[in-house]
């Protein structure tokens, strides 16, 4: 499983994105923030609320220098009918990463053997392809695409100014720290 730090090892993989089929790499993304949003699977419940609140904000996601990039086990096949037929998944103009065989998923610790499903996965990549933050929780609890905008942000502007760092839910604009200077309450 990968961890926080490591540069995200270059792979392909099918997906639906604008009305068509495609090949794509995560190196295709080379120069941007990489948000991947792992879930179980579509034609479920919780899934089409986050993928529709990430649809909402894609726009904004794209502002800060980020693509996302949605993975479930369903094959494109799938993302096609779905995107077809729900209208929360129809507004989704981001790709939906196929992974049938659940390879991407076991390279980034969702994957759930005897379900052959994936447990809801968020991974934000830098611009250099190094992963930077990861959350992976129940598949009973949906997401917020709110924080997940505030934690890209957060990471784009440490990347800029690595001498700070960003207090517990730091927005833009607001007051960040300098290790050695700052301190966080007094002892």
């Amino acid at each position: 499983m990968l961890k926080i730090g490591q540069q995200v090892p270059d792979f392909e993989f099918e997906a639906f994105h604008n009305n068509e089929f495609k090949k794509i790499r995560l190196s295709d993304y080379k120069g941007k923030w990489t948000v991947l949003l792992f879930y179980p699977a579509d034609f479920t419940f919780v899934c089409p609320t986050e993928l529709e609140e990430a649809a909402k904000h894609h726009e904004e996601f794209k502002k800060e220098g980020a693509e996302i990039i949605s993975f479930s086990t369903d094959t494109v096949f799938a993302h096609f009918a779905w995107h077809g037929s729900s209208s929360a998944i129809g507004k989704i103009k981001y790709p939906m990463g196929a992974d049938p065989t659940g390879k991407i998923c076991r390279q980034f610790g969702t994957y759930i053997e005897e379900e052959g499903l994936s447990l809801r996965g968020t991974f934000i990549i830098d611009p250099d392809g190094v992963l930077k933050t990861m959350d992976i929780h129940d598949n009973s609890i949906g997401r917020s695409a709110k924080e997940i905008l505030r934690r890209v942000k957060a990471a784009a502007y440490v990347r800029q100014h690595p001498e700070q760092v960003c207090p517990a839910s730091w927005e833009p604009g607001e007051a960040t720290l300098k290790p050695g200077t700052d301190l966080v309450g007094k002892i």
